[in-house]
Formats: C-alpha cells, sequence, structure tokens
C-alpha cells in the first residue's frame, strides 16, 4: 500500500479561498459601482428637470436646451426631454465608467413643474406672523 502524503494541500485550499474571496469582492464593487451610477443618473435628471421646469415658458427648445446642458454638467447623457404644460419631464443616462460583470448605463428619470395650490396654511402662528408687528419683548 501507498502512504498518502497531505502536504501541499493547504496551499491549495487557500489559493481556491483566496480566489472565492477575490471573486466575492468584485461582485460587490461591481453592484456598487452600478448603485452608484444609479444614483448619478436620477441626480442629473432631477437637475436637469428642475432647470427646464424653470425654463418652460420660454418654450420648449430653450428648456430642454437647458437640460441638455445640465445634464452635461453632471457627466450624464439627456435622452429624453418634454413638455407637458407646466411640467418637465426627462430622462438621462449615465455611462458605468468601470464594470466586470455586466457592461451597460444607469438610466435616471425626473418630472418637475410647478405645486399644485392646496388650501391656504390656517395655523395661528403662521397668520400671527404675518399680519402683527414684533411681538411683546422684542424689539426691532
Amino acid at each position: 500500500m501507498i502512504p498518502r502524503d497531505d502536504r501541499g494541500s493547504a496551499t491549495v485550499f487557500a489559493a481556491f479561498a483566496s480566489l472565492a474571496i477575490l471573486l466575492v469582492l468584485a461582485a460587490g464593487v461591481d453592484v456598487g459601482g452600478a448603485v452608484l451610477a444609479r444614483h448619478r443618473a436620477e441626480a442629473a435628471a432631477d437637475l436637469a428637470a428642475l432647470g427646464a421646469a424653470g425654463r418652460s415658458i420660454d418654450g420648449t427648445d430653450t428648456a430642454c436646451a437647458l437640460a441638455r446642458d445640465l445634464a452635461e454638467r453632471a457627466r450624464a447623457v439627456l435622452d429624453r426631454c418634454e413638455l407637458d404644460g407646466w411640467e418637465a419631464v426627462v430622462q438621462v443616462r449615465v455611462h458605468r465608467s468601470w464594470t466586470l460583470l455586466a457592461p451597460g448605463e444607469a438610466v435616471g428619470r425626473a418630472r418637475a413643474g410647478p405645486v399644485p395650490a392646496g388650501p391656504a396654511d390656517t395655523r395661528a402662528d403662521v397668520a400671527s406672523d404675518t399680519t402683527q408687528g414684533p411681538s411683546p419683548g422684542r424689539s426691532g
């Protein structure tokens, strides 16, 4: 019978364990990059929509030109810009600069416009602050 020698088996196990840890770390970094790209796309879309809504009175061309400029400053590409009345609807995409698993782009969509008029604020403290002078004990 030939005796078995187990010397070196720990090295092989350690090599495979290290490889598994590296793969898990790489996947984590990749997922983190995807989340970061999505957040950047959403922020760029929000900014572009707010800019376009602010210029909606000047027309679609002017509003969307501002939205495109703001998106580019946020390192995004404006895919869609529409005005629906006073509301701006935009879609942008952000390229993922580094990826291991799945190359692609993150997409962000946003809508911005005026706030609909609601009931007047009837709280007593707001009404007293706006209709009366300085409160007693305060100079000015």
